[in-house]
């Protein structure tokens, strides 16, 4: 790994780093600062297909080859490295995104865990054998794509990079990823350990560049065979339309404005650090992001003014000092969170509370301190459309069918929360709720590593994580033979 301050990274080809085939280069730059650290190089379609024939050897080749419990044990010590390897990844993680470092720990911990996961998952992915006529032995088999493509975000690189590789490896595939221009180096020193793990060359490979031309080339190449995505919905669209020129299988996991329902009967002092961490963790940058909170209008003024508290006793700060919200991860994603509140601000909503900026932050860095919104019209855009910040709406209700109205009045259906004692309303507002997963008296932002994940209406389709995600990179081969 670079270890200088302006440390040159490079794509990872057919087991090799290379540079750019334009010789260009792209800077990285501290979130927490806003200073230069690092350069990328800047990929194009050459580069994309020169890892994409690399895949393609490595699927006729030793990784083809390989057997599923090969597979696994190479994901195991895959596992092992960056577990070994966790307070430096961590680091990394840290600096290349802003995070507060104990959740860049965790990050870590957690692509640890994925690999871990889909290790012991690998020789379990079974097909089955369907009754047909007589004389005959129909086998309908799981077998990988091929060569897929991952086009990672920037939010949560190493998890991303985690959930989708592992998978895909597991099940037979070879990948080429596209990380983020934003946050590369995380991925970038996996895909090392990889290699050190014992996976073969060219079942793995990296090119860094903009979504605009490695993103886009990767996206349309005809040699893909199956694309998972996450990102915007707009760029969600752009992906899927490339891919269907070629009819390659696109997983898509998209955005949200995911809400909390909390009821008059809640737990107020188990569900309020949750509400505020759902939307504080990442500085907000997270999809399944608990960015709207509902409250029944019994409880909706003693709720405000305790949200509002917890609010104020925020700190902001640089991620190594490990505050309760780091820096937004550009300036360009630091300017659209504030257009985005000063424009409702404009139009009467009310911030309840803000957070603290720490003495610590420095000037050029990207921070954006925890707001609180009161009065939020529930058709505004800052209701209905994704911040990306540490942006919380909050909104009233009275009774069931408002609070399923209000929840589902977006166009996004990624994850949502409910909060009541009452047992029977748990399970009514769990199916009213249209949402890929609903957490009761808890939230977890995506879930855990063994909980499918994915969206509904704008917020994607297909899943991710568990033994689904696992599925959802293979295709079924049907085998039919007649015996007599």
């Amino acid at each position: 790994m670079p270890s200088n301050e302006t440390a040159r990274w490079l794509h990872l080809i057919d087991g090799e780093p290379r540079e750019a085939a334009s010789g260009r280069t792209l800077d990285v730059a501290d979130p927490s600062t806003g200073e230069r650290f690092a350069t990328l190089p800047r990929g194009d379609a050459r580069d994309v297909d020169a890892a994409v024939d690399a895949a393609r050897r490595a699927c006729r080749g030793a990784w083809g080859r390989a057997t599923a419990t090969e597979r696994g044990r190479v994901l195991m010590r895959w596992s092992a490295l960056v577990a070994q390897h966790h307070e430096e990844l961590a680091a990394l993680e840290c600096r290349d995104t802003g995070k507060p470092i104990s959740q860049a720990r965790a990050d870590i911990g957690a692509c640890a865990r994925y690999f871990e996961y889909y290790a012991g998952a690998a020789d379990k992915l079974h097909g089955e054998t369907i009754p047909y006529a007589a004389g005959s032995t129909v086998m309908a088999l799981r077998v990988p794509h091929g060569v897929t493509g991952h086009i990672i975000p920037w939010n949560y690189p190493a998890q991303i990079f985690g959930r989708s590789v592992g998978a895909a490896l597991a099940a037979g595939n070879a990948c080429v990823v596209k990380p983020a221009e934003d946050a590369c180096l995380t991925p970038l020193r996996l895909a090392a350990l990889a290699l050190e793990a014992g996976l073969p060359p060219g079942a793995l490979n990296l090119v860094c560049g903009l979504g605009a031309e490695a993103g886009a080339a990767l996206a349309a190449h005809p040699g893909i065979d199956h694309i998972s995505f996450t990102g915007s919905p707009q760029t969600g669209t752009a992906v899927a339309q490339a891919a269907a020129v070629n009819h390659v299988p696109v997983t898509l996991e998209l955005g949200g404005k995911s809400p909390q329902l909390l009821f008059a009967d809640a737990d107020l002092d188990a569900a309020l650090p949750v509400v505020v961490q759902a939307i504080v963790q990442n500085a907000g940058q997270t999809c399944a992001a608990g960015s709207r909170v509902l409250i029944e209008r019994a409880i909706h003024e003693e709720v405000m003014e305790r949200l509002a508290a917890r609010f104020e006793a925020l700190r902001c700060g640089p991620g190594r000092l490990d505050p309760d919200c780091g820096p937004l991860i550009s300036r360009r994603q630091l300017e659209r969170v504030g257009a985005m509140v000063e424009a409702a601000c404009a139009d009467g909503v009310r911030v309840a509370a803000r957070a603290r900026l720490m003495d610590e932050a420095a000037s050029g860095g990207h921070y954006f301190p925890p707001l609180l919104l009161a009065q939020v019209p529930p058709a505004h855009d800052i209701a209905q459309q994704e911040v990306f910040g540490p942006v919380l709406a909050a909104f009233a209700f009275d009774g069931e069918d408002e609070a399923a109205a209000l929840a589902n009045g977006t166009p996004y259906g990624l994850t949502a929360g409910v909060w009541t004692r009452d047992g029977a309303r748990q399970l009514r507002m769990a199916h009213r709720i249209e949402a890929g997963q609903v957490f009761v008296n808890n939230y977890g932002a995506g879930g855990g590593i063994e909980l499918p994940f994915g969206g509904m209406k704008h917020s994607g389709h297909g899943r991710e994580k568990a033994f689904e995600g696992l599925r959802g990179f293979t295709t079924i081969k049907t085998i039919a033979i007649r015996h007599g």
